[in-house]
Formats: C-alpha cells, sequence, structure tokens
C-alpha cells in the first residue's frame, strides 16, 4: 500500500523537475545555515511552499550533510482533515512524492504498543503536514526510513512516552511539524509567534498555548524531552504569510528551529 500525494500541484509543484529546482534554491536561499551542527531535532512548517518553504528550508539545509548518517525520521504533524482519537499512523509501506516513494518503517511501527497509537488510514489520505517536509527530506538526506505519526486528541505524555521511545542514536532524526498562529493581523501575529518562539527556546512547553500553534501537542512533547535532555535550541526563522506571501490581515505564522 503507497500513501499518494494529496496537495502536490497546490502546496507544493508536482513537476519533480520543477520541484527539485525550487528546493535547491530554497536551501540554496538557507545556506548560511548550512554548516550548524547536525540536529537531533527540528521544527518546521508545513504550509503551501510559497509560503512557508524558505522558512522550513533554514531549518533542512544543514541535513545535506547527513546522508549517510540518518537513516530514520520519525515525522510528529497534526491531524488537520480527519478526526483522530489520540495518535494514527499507517500500514502502508511507502509515502510517494513527485520526487519518488519514500520506505515507511513498518519494523519500527509495529514494534510499538501504546493503547492510544492506532492504525487510521483516511487520516493519512487527506493530510498534508505530513507530506509537505518530505521533498525536503527527498532532497537533503537521499534514502531513509519514515516513521509517520498524527497527532490528533492526544496528551502531551503520550507523544512524549513514544518520542521517548524512538527518540535512539545519531541515525534518528525527530521532525516536529507546525505551524504557528493562524489568521491574526499582522502585528498580533508577530508577538503571538515571538512569545511561542521564548517559549521553544527556553524549553518551557507551559509558555506554549494551543491558540499560537496546530502542532502544539508535538512541540511540548519534544520541549519536555529537550529539557531532560539538556538540549540546546536555536531559532533559525521566525516570519508570517505578510512577510512571505499574500496580505497583512489575516495571516499565518512560521517557525524553524534546530534541537541539538
Amino acid at each position: 500500500m503507497i500513501i499518494y500525494p494529496n496537495v502536490a500541484g497546490k502546496f507544493y509543484p508536482d513537476n519533480p523537475a520543477v520541484l527539485r529546482q525550487d528546493i535547491l534554491n530554497m536551501l540554496d536561499n538557507a545556506a548560511d545555515k548550512a554548516n550548524l551542527p547536525l540536529p537531533k531535532a527540528i521544527i518546521a512548517p508545513h504550509a503551501g511552499y510559497i509560503y512557508s518553504g524558505q522558512v522550513a528550508a533554514s531549518a533542512y539545509v544543514c541535513l545535506a550533510k547527513a546522508k549517510n548518517q540518518i537513516k530514520r525520521v520519525v515525522l510528529f504533524a497534526p491531524a488537520h482533515q480527519y478526526p483522530v482519537d489520540g495518535i494514527a499512523t499507517t500500514n502502508a509501506k511507502s509515502y510517494l512524492t513527485p520526487l519518488g516513494q519514500i520506505a515507511i518503517d513498518q519494523e519500527t511501527i509495529s514494534s510499538l504498543s501504546f493503547p492510544y497509537l492506532n492504525v487510521i488510514e483516511e487520516a493519512f489520505s487527506s493530510e498534508h503536514a505530513v507530506e509537505v517536509h518530505l521533498p525536503f527530506l527527498q532532497l537533503t538526506l537521499g534514502s531513509f526510513l519514515l516513521v509517520p505519526l498524527l497527532v490528533g486528541s492526544a496528551a502531551v505524555s503520550e507523544v512524549e512516552n513514544i518520542l521517548e521511545e524512538l527518540w535512539g542514536g545519531p541515525e534518528t532524526l525527530v521532525v516536529i511539524s507546525s505551524d504557528l498562529s493562524h489568521y491574526h493581523p499582522y502585528k498580533l501575529a508577530k508577538s503571538w509567534d515571538k512569545d511561542t518562539a521564548d517559549a521553544i527556546i527556553a524549553l518551557n512547553p507551559d509558555g506554549l498555548s494551543y491558540e499560537h500553534a496546530c502542532g502544539a501537542t508535538g512541540i511540548k512533547a519534544l520541549l519536555g524531552v529537550a529539557a531532560k535532555k539538556k538540549m540546546h535550541v536555536l531559532q533559525l526563522d521566525l516570519r508570517n504569510s505578510g512577510d512571505t506571501a499574500g496580505s497583512k490581515d489575516n495571516v499565518v505564522g512560521y517557525g524553524a528551529f534546530h534541537f541539538g
């Protein structure tokens, strides 16, 4: 079974050559971040590339030197389109993008035994919050195994439990997919997103509101685990759609963060 692209041609180009060149251009524009140490985890946005792609590129560009090191990507994304009770995963063997197939790590998924983790195929068939990250990962990492997880009505502690189970070593990268504030005037969004960024940098999950990020549960879980492990966070980019594309009347915020 394959999970087919849902937003190719909408959120990003469906032509492989155009998609590849667009991503390479965005990575090139983020070249000042290329020499950062390899992260253990990143937070990156999942909107259309015209809005958030350059922000995401700032988190992905330093992975290009890890093609032979990172073998597995554990990706937590919020479930936008389908009501998920707990956390959803899939029995699919691969995820397809215009750049090719990505193997899903079914061996790892089948090893997980949590009552709130369930196979819900319908949750993936219309979801964009995993998909938009995959071309960036394909072009920076090359070959890797993917563990896709959609977070619904799960408790932060439940996500933390899975995160700890899959943390692994340098072979595993954790990606938290999240946009920030949604549909506020530009000035208010800037203020809210700065507060969110400050909470992330301080590893303070209590400083993060669910109104401030659609992937707040995943972010909070990562902050909790990162605090225990005494990790350091770098803010790589913080903008909104009023800065990248669109009006400043009702904007969506985007941030990129590096955990090492």
